[in-house]
């Protein structure tokens, strides 16, 4: 029998997250995103549909490379204004029971102690459907509204990152031992002093001396994403990563991706197989290939030239503004524009990639793969990718919110079921990350493994509480 293949809708709490232009669409409700009803009944929709996890973007800073402002990123809404991804959470767990919820925060700003918190009250929350999306933010513009005069060098931030996710590990797992809650009414003490431990942490970045916060969750450590794809983000997605966000234009372009990830975690001693690796699509489903051509057509006619080229810049750093909008790039002599032919040429080496056509590419589904279709062409395009490219899964996002998931679900799901790929009903107690996305027995470094947790200062260690993980888990 073929294996289930995971999907987790893609979102951000803003207007346009993926698709410039389309927010204007009558039929889209992105406006409402500062509507707490919206996320509930998003919430709802996914897990009427069984999708794994709502999977939440975010960004901190403003998109100012294209024409060298941010005037474009503000005129089109191009992912500003835009809220904190956290705070909707814990009302959308409470009108579910199965969803799991994939959390972007940047470990570049955060510090390590009350970041372990708030995971650790979120996962308390959800009753353990929590995961956390570590990314190292990029924009010079967070760096100085945060009290840098500029962001840290690449490498750099990887390397503060690492810090920030070990001293959580510390706290997460090593503080409380798992039996020293007590709850006992009749003598009136809760817990056990003398199994509640400081970490005494001292790392280049971080001096975290005490203990946590929060008592252990059911979880303990959220699900662990990473989406960096660099060289350096690779190396730590293979030392922290359960699962790894990715897009890429086809799967012959992502296979080596995926392969180069789980040879990194073979070197640092895990199982390779142990990485799930999902990747960004947008689906525009109908019953006919047909009509779904005509309705991913209509959507290109609200496709936002500058809100596309505004967001194209503000996540490769090319501003294509001054160029001929159909003036092949190949002839525009220019660094800049060699990068990004290189990129769209990836997609489709025989298409003639000028600044209109990058911006027609980006206006529907962003820099990720657009499959159009009836659902049956869907769903073979998606079991193509899982075995071209090796990945275990993808992350939905909308053209139209939430009429892309509400088709998906409709439409798609059944497809999928009917081939054996897509389960009925969630797990019995659901556990969306199932024992083989959790390799706590992998030794990574930072994680603990029985012994204790390692102290990053040449200190002693602390106990290790392994944490009730028989409970649910955000992700698959």
């Amino acid at each position: 029998m073929s294996e289930r293949i995971p999907i987790h809708a893609f979102d951000m709490s803003c207007i346009m997250h993926q698709s410039p232009g389309l927010w204007a669409r009558p039929d889209d409700q992105s406006v409402r995103y500062k509507d707490l009803r919206y996320w509930t009944e998003l919430a709802r929709i996914l897990e009427r549909g069984k999708i794994d996890s709502l999977f939440i973007a975010d960004v901190i800073g403003v998109y100012d490379t294209y024409q060298g402002s941010r005037d474009a990123s503000v005129r089109r809404a191009m992912q500003i204004p835009v809220h904190d991804p956290v705070i909707p959470v814990s009302a959308m767990a409470a009108v579910t029971q199965k969803l799991g919820f994939g959390i972007t925060v940047s470990a570049t700003y955060e510090q390590p102690y009350a970041l372990a918190r708030r995971f650790g009250t979120l996962d308390h929350l959800t009753g353990g459907r929590i995961g956390w999306n570590i990314v190292t933010s990029y924009l010079d513009g967070a760096a100085r509204n945060l009290g840098m005069d500029r962001q840290m060098s690449h490498d750099e931030r990887y390397e503060l990152a690492d810090e920030v996710v070990n001293v959580c590990y510390k706290l997460w797992e090593g503080s409380w031992e798992e039996d020293a809650v007590l709850e006992d009414r009749e003598s009136q003490i809760y817990a056990d002093p003398a199994k509640v431990h400081d970490i005494s942490h001292r790392g280049r970045y971080f001096s975290v001396p005490g203990v946590s916060l929060v008592e252990p969750s059911p979880q303990r450590t959220p699900v662990i994403w990473q989406a960096g794809t660099s060289s350096t983000g690779r190396a730590f997605a293979a030392r922290h990563a359960e699962a790894v966000f990715t897009v890429a234009p086809t799967p012959q372009t992502l296979r080596p991706f995926v392969d180069d990830i789980r040879r990194i975690a073979a070197e640092h001693g895990r199982d390779p197989r142990s990485i799930k690796v999902f990747t960004e699509i947008t689906t525009v489903a109908a019953q006919t290939d047909t009509e779904a051509k005509a309705k991913y057509n209509e959507y290109l006619k609200w496709t936002d030239y500058e809100g596309a080229l505004a967001f194209y810049a503000g996540v490769t750093g090319v501003d294509l503004s001054q160029l001929d909008p159909h003036q092949p790039l190949q002839y525009v002599d220019t660094d800049s524009a060699r990068f990004a032919l290189d990129i769209f040429s990836r997609a489709d080496p025989n298409r003639d990639w000028t600044p209109h056509e990058v911006a027609r590419f980006v206006g529907v589904g962003a820099m990720g793969p657009v499959i159009v279709g009836s659902p049956a062409t869907i769903a073979d395009e998606l079991e193509r990718w899982v075995d071209q490219a090796d990945i275990t899964g993808f992350n939905l996002a909308y053209a139209v919110t939430p009429g892309t998931f509400v088709e998906f679900i409709d439409l798609v799901v059944p497809e999928l079921q009917r081939r054996g790929r897509y389960w009925h009903d969630y797990d019995e107690g659901h556990n969306p990350a199932r024992k083989d996305l959790r390799p706590w027995a992998d030794a990574r470094p930072g994680r603990p493994s029985g012994g204790g947790v390692p102290a990053s200062d040449g200190e002693s260690s602390v106990h290790a509480g392994r944490g009730r993980r028989g409970a649910r888990g955000p992700l698959t």
